[in-house]
């Protein structure tokens, strides 16, 4: 994921500072036609790969408006198991790797470029590290094309600088999934949501921040955010998630980090790393 989805646009209580660019928008189905053509690819050959980010919830929620955007990179998730493999799969398909970043990172993230479409396409290695770090390795083949919904709502969640496009995407997947006691493929798995807010304060700490948030936003000036007709409540769906945050179990790690509070920064500030 890059990093303009963690730090652009703040709302903090203030309205979006996104900048909708028409032709972007326009071409919105020809970036998701461009990215399930990888993904299906990628399956066929056997390579897990994966939508995360914006685009992800926009594949899961067709039936919903989609969100005018600004950007017209891929990301993508991958495992580290399936490395090599990828690299060459993804250059087959004609993406030019940034051999430099790619030798530099590759074992976590690998970037390359379209020189047919101009975008740049971003793949995320067995885990996000952005906040917060949410480990997605063993959790990627629960979905045919995306992360799983919880994997992908945790991964707005961390974001401590929220924007108006994240807080979007979260009440999309909110009224599109239900919250599930388990943690089944295609719902909110509160088994997943709960140990990772169980085990560790800081992430405790920015998903309640930002649910609170979200749900203001959503009870108040933004009740736009909210497509018509979903199946389920969003709102409602925030403050069942608030109240199993506050009823997780909590780790003895969490104990301690809870008693230094906000005195002491509980997340890091994500970087832009130079391609080359």
């Amino acid at each position: 994921m890059s990093r303009d989805e963690a730090s652009s646009g703040r709302i903090d209580g203030a309205p979006s500072t996104d900048a909708v660019d028409a032709g972007d928008a326009a071409d919105g189905p020809d970036i998701l036609e461009e990215a399930t053509a990888l993904i299906t690819a990628a399956n066929e050959a056997g390579v897990p790969v994966r939508l995360i980010g914006g685009l992800a919830v926009r594949y899961l929620t067709p039936s919903f408006p989609p969100r005018a955007h600004n950007r017209q990179d891929l990301d993508v998730a991958s495992v580290s198991r399936v490395r090599s493999a990828l690299g060459k799969l993804i250059e087959s398909l004609g993406y030019v790797p940034d051999k430099t970043f790619n030798a530099l990172y590759g074992h976590k993230q690998l970037y390359f470029t379209s020189p047919a479409t101009g975008r740049a396409l971003d793949v995320l290695i067995d885990k996000l590290e952005m906040c917060h770090t949410l480990e997605f390795a063993d959790r990627i083949e629960r979905m045919p094309y995306t992360l799983d919904p919880t994997d992908l709502m945790l991964s707005k969640l961390q974001i401590v600088h929220l924007n108006e496009k994240d807080a979007q995407d979260l009440l999309y997947l909110l009224a599109r999934f239900s919250l599930s006691d388990e943690d089944e493929p295609e719902t909110i798995g509160l088994r997943r949501y709960r140990r990772v807010l169980g085990e560790d304060w800081g992430w405790w700490r920015t998903v309640t921040l930002n649910l609170a948030k979200v749900r203001g936003l959503a009870e108040g000036e933004r009740t736009h955010l909210i497509p018509a007709g979903a199946p389920y409540d969003p709102v409602q769906q925030i403050r069942d998630l608030e109240r199993h945050a506050e009823e997780a179990p909590k780790s003895l790690r969490w104990r301690i980090r809870a008693k230094i509070g906000e005195r002491k920064r509980w997340y890091e500030l994500p970087e832009e790393t130079e391609h080359y």
